[in-house]
């Protein structure tokens, strides 16, 4: 058990000869036991160098070993679900070298890659996804007649997804020979029955009970009453000592629950099972953050952990007075939350498995019976809060940006198209970072703003977050509030709640010639840039609907009107700039800067902005690059991205 982060480098004499080209296979059984060990401590240390997921990790060493031990990878293919357990993965796969370079601008993804390596298999970010593309990957080599294998390790809280379920179901169908691992993990899925279950599983998953089984089918099959019979009994003894059940109806032969931490008998029964036809399901348990003590005990908090500095050795100078500690716009949600809840008795909140991440812990806690964790289902939680607004409750939706486009539909039928009042907390929108671009919110303004009946907020600092999303509130019918990953800017947040008029912006700087329109949180970028260029700024506040006077405005009395935007240039708030301008039949110059027409890959924030022309550095280089090239009045997209004249 090792009860810290280590900040020098372990010695891996085994892991580092894996590195170098020996093959996993030629280990015994002791070395692979030692394996296990350096893989686990290799771990905690690079992940404490570069920061990134943690816990998962931890939790799969031995079956991370175990997979590429029996199987022929990259050949067979593994599929990874959610990717965040996925480290383990890379280390064992060509990549221990360049672990440090996780999540860093050129470095290593914290998510499968496709073209990182041959040995992922498929690409993820999302949940939920291993089944249908294994299965997939299953079939394409059944039509082309390739022998190979197709493996899905999906997580329990991923197995909760609606798209999982339908990939289990159709598999029972098209019975494709694949293998769906379920890590479950203890943080969803209920306890051990005991030993019994234990001893069971391993029957089941013997050589010699899977030759009576399927002996005994072949024989049965043609009294078709008496296989009948005895499929029904196998069915039940399971269902007696093991949660399988539902998995065997649905076509699977279920193996388990197995100690997902005996490295041992998982080599086992992963060798007993790898040429088994048909659909094959094998639950085994795990501990998330297995062999570091602090995350034992706390998973959740452990889920990810923050690079961890060495301690310098001496005495340190006093540290400086800081000031008030800024919040982050999800706590600033979180906050929000509690206090109009305590207003509106009618007011419930859902999430979609994000409880900690969209800062509604304290929700959860005073409020359980308001409360509702629809585990990974965006599709079932948007359509939930539609059927509470049709019976007089007040539904605020608290989903990160890049997993709403998975309640895309519901988002249309359900809710916009009967005019429902639902509230959506929009977070991680624009560029968040090292998850890159699985996780970016760099879509929500063009895919919300398209839809009828939707009021679209992006406000800019913390105590305006706060007021846009009372206002949202108070809207009858559907409504979005979007707002990024961290903290803001550090405004005073007001304890009031006070509504804002929709569809107004407000004027912070006057200048001349030039007018930046900011949407969202770039504000401060907007404002350092137009101290050099002179330029009046306005913070719009509202995409939908747009403050089309002051637009109109703006458009007689600047040569060129500059939007800004964390979302893609193509269909976002510039561009319903520029096509409320051209309704006008306005002369004017218009500049959108937005995210180019690509996806952004991981890096910090700051050098994600930068790459995309949002800093202001990059803003005053673009409005002057515009002023010189402009011979007629135009319209610009982000030089990032395409650019077209009128």
């Amino acid at each position: 058990m090792l009860p810290e982060i280590p900040t020098t480098r372990p010695n891996t004499p085994l892991l580092s000869a894996i590195d170098q080209g020996r093959s996993l296979k030629t280990l015994n059984e002791r070395e692979l036991l030692t394996l296990s060990d350096e893989l686990r401590a290799f771990l905690l240390y690079t992940v404490g160098q570069t920061g990134g997921h943690f816990g998962a990790g931890m939790g799969v060493v031995e079956l991370t070993i175990a997979l590429h031990y029996i199987y022929n990878t990259p050949h067979d293919r593994i599929v990874w679900d959610v990717g965040h357990q996925s480290y383990p993965h890379k280390i064992l796969t060509g990549r221990m070298q360049q672990m440090h370079t996780m999540r860093q601008a050129g470095g290593l993804a914290g998510f499968p890659k496709r073209a990182e390596s041959e040995f992922d298999a498929f690409g993820v970010g999302h949940s939920s996804t291993s089944i249908s593309a294994a299965m997939g990957m299953a079939l394409a080599a059944r039509q082309q007649g390739i022998e190979r294998k197709a493996v899905a390790v999906i997580g329990d809280g991923a197995i909760t997804g609606g798209m999982a379920i339908e990939a289990l179901a159709h598999a029972g169908h098209v019975r494709p020979n694949m293998l769906v691992i379920l890590n479950d993990n203890q943080m969803s899925i209920g306890h051990n029955t005991g030993g019994l279950a234990t001893y069971f599983a391993k029957i089941w998953a013997s050589k010699t009970y899977i030759a009576l089984r399927e002996g005994s089918k072949r024989v049965l099959e043609k009294i078709r009453p008496a296989w009948e019979l005895a499929k029904r009994t196998e069915e039940h003894m399971k269902g007696m000592v093991a949660p399988g059940t539902l998995f065997e109806e649905l076509g699977f032969n279920y193996i388990g629950p197995l100690d997902g931490h005996d490295l041992p008998q998982l080599i086992q029964t992963l060798e007993n099972m790898k040429d088994l036809e048909g659909p094959q399901f094998l639950h085994i348990r795990t501990m998330k953050g297995k062999g570091f003590a602090p995350a034992e005990a706390d998973p959740v908090a452990y889920h990810a952990i923050n690079k961890i500095e060495a301690k310098p050795k001496g005495p340190q100078p006093a540290l400086p007075a800081s000031g008030p500690k800024k919040l982050k716009y999800q706590e600033v949600f979180g906050r929000w939350l509690c206090d109009m809840a305590e207003q509106d008795k009618n007011l419930v909140g859902i999430t979609p498995a994000m409880c900690e991440g969209s800062g509604m812990v304290d929700f959860a806690k005073r409020f359980p019976k308001r409360y509702y964790d629809v585990a990974i289902a965006e599709q079932h939680a948007i359509t939930l809060a539609a059927g509470m607004a049709c019976d007089g409750l007040k539904p605020v939706v608290a989903i990160y940006s890049t997993f709403l486009q998975r309640g895309y539909d519901q988002l249309i039928h359900d809710v916009a198209l009967q005019n429902l009042d639902v509230t959506f907390a929009i977070d991680r929108a624009g560029l968040v970072g090292q998850d890159g671009p699985t996780h970016h919110g760099a879509f929500d303004l063009s895919f919300l703003r398209c839809i009828p009946n939707m009021v679209i907020g992006a406000p800019s600092d913390e105590n305006e977050c706060r007021q846009m999303l009372y206002t949202a509130y108070q809207h009858k019918g559907p409504s979005a509030v979007r707002y990024p990953r961290g903290t803001g800017p550090g405004a005073i947040i007001a304890n009031e709640m006070s509504g804002m008029e929709i569809g107004k912006a407000v004027t912070v700087r006057r200048g001349s010639q030039v007018a930046i329109l900011s949407f969202g949180t770039l504000l401060p970028a907007a404002l350092e840039a137009a101290e050099q260029l002179n330029a009046t700024v306005v913070d719009m506040r509202w995409v939908k609907p747009l403050d089309e006077e002051l637009v109109l405005s703006l458009a007689s009395t600047h040569e060129l009107l500059v939007t800004l935007e964390d979302n893609v240039s193509a269909g976002g708030a510039g561009s319903a700039v520029g096509e409320y301008v051209n309704t006008c039949s306005k002369t004017c110059s218009l500049l959108q800067l937005g995210l180019p027409d690509e996806f952004i890959e991981h890096a910090s924030q700051l050098e994600q902005l930068y790459n995309s022309g949002l800093n202001s550095e990059r803003i005053i280089h673009a409005v002057n690059s515009h002023k010189t090239s402009r011979q007629s009045p135009s319209i610009t997209i982000n030089a990032a991205g395409a650019g077209f004249t009128t």
